[in-house]
């Protein structure tokens, strides 16, 4: 780039020697002959200074030292679409080739390389899903040449380019009329006061991703009327704060990533709290602690997010149980991420990971992990355990009619009383307190059948509750003279009469199935 520019430049994305930067001023700087860029850079270590230099400001940088003065010519300003296009897709040798798999929003995307492209692609008007990523894109080139030349393009990846205003998007998104997955993550964009896209610009786009591109809930707002078919959606990283309710957009959008945006706070959750689609909701790493939806009382389901099934909480502030209960009012939610929390990090991680299973009844994923039926019973049995005792002393008893738990306790445990009539209230002999470090008070007394061979002799004996499945395998091998691998268990209660629980995995422990005194193992094989 030579000295000859005009001021339309300010505004415009440049990489210096890699690092990527937005131009803030154009003119001189005395007493330095020449002309001189001002840029802010988006690695603010980078730079020296913020936009000041000799007592006079030249412009302003968000950071005191994200700004630099740069010759123009050592600034690149980019290419347009076609040209980087080309030089990724068509002119590189074919000794070059290599498969890369690239993720954009939660599709894999296989960008073919570029000497596969020759063979399998050898025009690029077959070109359907397309990797530009930090290939310093900054405009679309000339009108109508996209159109011409790759018009079935369906898949973008234009992250980590030059692109610094929405319309230079729409110029190139107007000619891909195929397109349905954009990503646009880490371009600096300006975007619009005015009218959205023209009408069909975005209207077969399914997957927008706009990570790290500094847009805000207005500006999302204002846009969203031109993506009238959107179903997925990431701003990640973009200094969110929601200040208003969608109105008439983002009716389809099923999947919303809100991730990293740390201004968000519970109440702005509910102007989007009635998005009629929305099944997935990430907001990891937005700071919050609290969580409360004031439309449903205790043991209720709020109306609030009605189709949501899935909800990211990872690398939050969440320390509360209150917040595992009120997520239990979500009358669709069935997978539940919440790493990296307060309440769940520490010496009783686990423990606090099986309550969680136990207070929302409805979930089927916790972390990423299927909870298996075994799990939640045990989980369920063991919390109406650890909580009979507080139960008892607020009112709570064995007897329905007598049974009245106080105010305080139904609302510290909302499934208290649903988990005591599936299971049977909490009897005496639970409540009292344990002494794990005497054997006698980790033995469990069962009962030994074999339902398929009548004439076998049903047997009684006192096991640890620590022994795993594989060891009670073993033990039974040798009385049944029957071999290991053969053997199927599975145990019954006399609180569940009919239903049989298996003990499908060998290296657990009868505790973790919940096996109590007086339950009978049942043996097959």
């Amino acid at each position: 780039m030579n000295d000859t520019l005009t001021s339309d430049v300010v505004g415009r994305r440049v990489s210096v020697n890699g690092e990527c930067a937005t131009v803030r001023f154009y003119g001189t700087v005395p007493p330095v002959a020449g002309l001189w860029l001002g840029v802010e850079w988006d690695n603010p270590e980078r730079g020296k200074h913020d936009g000041s230099h000799g007592g006079t400001v030249y412009f302003k940088c968000s950071h005191p030292t994200g700004g630099s003065f740069i010759r123009p010519h050592k600034a690149n300003f980019g290419v347009d679409f076609l040209t980087a296009l080309r030089d990724r897709y068509e002119d590189e040798p074919e000794d070059d080739a290599k498969k890369q798999i690239v993720t954009i929003g939660n599709i894999p995307v296989e960008t073919i390389g570029f000497g596969s492209v020759i063979k399998k692609q050898s025009q690029l008007s077959e070109l359907r899903d397309i990797s530009l990523r930090s290939c310093a894109v900054s405009c679309a080139g000339d009108k109508g040449d996209i159109a011409s030349t790759c018009p079935n393009i369906r898949v973008v990846n234009l992250s980590q380019n030059l692109l610094s205003a929405w319309e230079e998007v729409t110029d190139i998104a107007e000619q891909l009329r195929h397109l349905e997955v954009l990503d646009l993550s880490e371009n600096k964009l300006r975007f619009p006061p005015g009218s959205p896209a023209p009408v069909g610009t975005f209207s077969a786009l399914k997957v927008l991703v706009l990570n790290r591109t500094g847009i805000t809930w207005a500006e999302v707002l204002h846009c969203a009327q031109g993506w009238p078919a959107l179903e997925e959606l990431y701003l990640k990283s973009n200094n969110i704060s929601i200040s208003e309710r969608p109105a008439d957009v983002l009716q389809l959008v099923r999947l919303l990533d809100l991730s990293s945006n740390q201004s968000i706070d519970e109440n702005e959750l509910f102007l989007i709290a009635y998005l009629p689609r929305l099944e997935r909701l990430i907001l990891a790493d937005t700071g919050i602690s609290a969580l409360h939806f004031p439309d449903a009382g205790v043991g209720c389901k709020t109306a609030m997010f009605p189709s949501l099934q899935s909800l990211v909480l990872d690398d939050n502030r969440i320390s509360q149980w209150s917040v595992i209960n009120e997520l239990d009012k979500l009358q669709s939610l069935h997978s539940l991420s919440c790493l990296r929390n307060p309440l769940t990090v520490g010496s009783g991680a686990k423990t606090h990971l099986q309550f969680i299973i136990a207070k929302i009844g409805q979930l089927r994923t916790l972390n990423r992990c299927e909870i298996r039926p075994e799990e939640r019973r045990g989980a369920e049995l063991d919390y109406r355990k650890a909580f009979g005792k507080e139960w008892k002393e607020a009112g709570g008893h064995q007897d329905p009619d007598q049974d009245r738990p106080s105010e305080a306790f139904l609302a510290a445990h909302p499934r208290y009383q649903a988990l005591c009539r599936k299971y049977g209230a909490p009897e005496d002999g639970e409540l009292k307190t344990q002494q794990p470090f005497l054997l006698k008070n980790q033995l469990l007394t069962l009962k030994i059948n074999c339902p398929d061979r009548p004439d076998q002799k049903a047997l009684e004996k006192q096991l640890p509750d620590s022994m795993t499945i594989q060891k009670v395998k073993g033990l039974l091998s040798r009385l049944l003279k029957v071999p290991v691998s053969d053997l199927l268990l599975a145990y019954e209660s006399p609180k569940m009469p009919g239903r049989e629980i298996e003990l499908e995995n060998d290296q657990q422990s009868l505790q973790f199935y919940s096996v109590e005194n007086g339950d009978c193992l049942l043996v097959r094989w």
